[in-house]
This record gives structure tokens, C-alpha cells and sequence, in this order.
């Protein structure tokens, strides 16, 4: 019978013990970035929409909501209050834009918990939420950082470093009007200023959770992470607004903001 050599032995059993060592460890618990937020934070916004609005045009919602569309089509109601619900129903086409409905905000780590619904009222429904700053030079419009909720995926986006950044906006879009192939270090830039993971929509109501911590976004939906993503921009220092950005139609029951930081 082949003896094993001593040296050989004492790495394998070395290897073994490693092993049992790491399965022996416990576990890390899922975040709860709910609980976090309650935990850490203070809450520096809530709404749960128990009101009728007024009207159709920009601050019809009440309680210090804005839309940056609805004055564009004032004769069309994207924005309806009925039983504490926020029903969103955007008049892209006429608008030339998705409904962009934004509150103050203030923080730079924190996020926001939201209670949300796709009626089903119309195909392709998505959710676009995250945080902005008009404030900051260099950043188309103040897009800061973004979750998208769409029937086949949900992306985390940092658009500070990413696409709103004006330098590469210019360099950008000379591309995107020719149709062609972005250069490869562009494209390979681009790709690691956002991250998508399936997700299979439908029409019940979920409540999710976007945070920024440091360098960091996380989505959760219904208390399980679904989505984190590192990326420099996440930690702009001061997130002024949340916003929503809607194509179609989308419902919102609850909306709190809470600043840890």
C-alpha cells in the first residue's frame, strides 16, 4: 500500500479543517434595510394620500409633492388621489416624457420605503424610483441614482457617474444619433454603473425599500434584498429630492423617507 507523503497529508487535512471550519459558521441574517431605516434614521417624510387633490397642474397632490410634467398637458390628470391611493397614469406621448412626480428630500445615506402596486391597467407597467439634485453641476437635470422595476428585471443605476454625467453625455450621444457601437471603454465604463437581476412583475401590492449606504443601493421588496450595487455615485453627499418617474400607470399607497445620514 502507497503512504501518503507527511507534507501532502498535513495540506489535505489542513484543506478539511477549513472546510469545517467555514461550514460551521453561521450564516449571515438577510438584511432588513426596513428595519435599518427605523433603526438608525429619523423619518423626515411621510404620506399615505388620505385626501382628494386639487386639480390637475404641478403641486395638485398636496403635501409638498411636484411634477415636473403635469403643466406640460394641464387638461390631462396623471396624478389621481382616490381612497388614500396615489394613481399614476402618465401622459407620455402628449407630454413627451414619463410623469416625473418628485418630494424634498435631504439626506446622504438613508432611502425610502414604499407601498406599490401595477394595476395591470396597461402592458409593459414599470416603476422608475430614486433620488436627485439639481443643485450638483455636472449632472444632467440632477439624475442622481435610480431603481427600475420592469416586467422582466429590476436595475440599480448610478446615473451621477454614468450616463447623466454631462462629459459623458457629450461624448455619448453622437453614438446613439448615428446608431452605432459605443467605443469599448465607454461601454465597458457604462456597464459597471449598473446592475440587473430578474424579477417577474405583477399585480400585487409589495412594499419596497431603496437605500443608499457609503458607496452602496440596495432594493428589497416585501423584506428580501433583491438588488445591491456598488458604485461612486451612490454616495453623492446629498440626495434634495425622491422621485418617481412613471410611463404608464402605476399605484402607490405609502411613501416615507428617512434620513440616516
Amino acid at each position: 500500500m502507497k503512504t501518503i507523503p507527511s507534507l501532502v497529508l498535513a495540506l489535505l487535512l489542513t484543506s478539511i479543517a477549513a472546510l469545517r471550519a467555514a461550514d460551521s459558521k453561521p450564516t449571515e441574517p438577510s438584511r432588513d434595510d426596513a428595519s435599518w431605516l427605523r433603526e438608525k434614521g429619523k423619518l423626515i417624510f411621510h404620506d399615505a394620500f388620505e385626501r382628494e387633490e386639487d386639480g390637475n397642474l404641478a403641486k395638485a397632490i398636496g403635501n409638498g409633492w411636484n411634477s415636473a410634467t403635469a403643466d406640460r398637458v394641464p387638461q390631462i390628470k396623471m396624478a389621481d388621489l382616490d381612497g388614500g391611493i396615489l394613481k399614476i397614469a402618465s401622459a407620455s406621448k402628449e407630454a413627451g416624457h414619463s410623469a416625473h412626480i418628485h418630494h424634498e428630500a435631504g439626506f446622504s445615506d438613508g432611502g425610502a420605503v414604499v407601498r406599490f402596486k401595477f394595476p395591470g391597467l396597461t402592458k409593459s407597467e414599470s416603476l422608475q424610483l430614486g433620488f436627485v439634485d439639481r443643485e450638483t453641476p455636472g449632472i444632467h437635470a440632477g439624475h442622481l441614482c435610480y431603481a427600475n422595476l420592469a416586467p422582466g428585471g429590476i436595475t440599480l443605476m448610478d446615473w451621477k457617474t454614468g450616463v447623466m454625467n454631462l462629459e459623458i453625455r457629450q461624448r455619448r450621444q453622437p453614438y446613439l444619433d448615428r446608431k452605432e457601437k459605443l467605443p469599448a471603454d465607454l461601454d465597458a465604463l457604462l456597464k459597471t454603473k449598473q446592475i440587473t437581476v430578474p424579477w417577474k412583475a405583477d399585480t400585487d401590492w409589495h412594499e419596497l425599500v431603496l437605500v443608499t449606504e457609503g458607496e452602496e443601493m440596495r432594493l428589497s421588496l416585501d423584506g428580501k434584498v433583491f438588488a445591491r450595487h456598488r458604485s461612486a455615485g451612490f454616495a453623492h453627499p446629498m440626495k434634495r429630492w425622491f422621485s418617481f418617474l412613471v410611463p404608464s400607470t402605476v399605484w402607490i399607497d405609502d411613501v416615507k423617507v428617512w434620513k440616516v445620514k
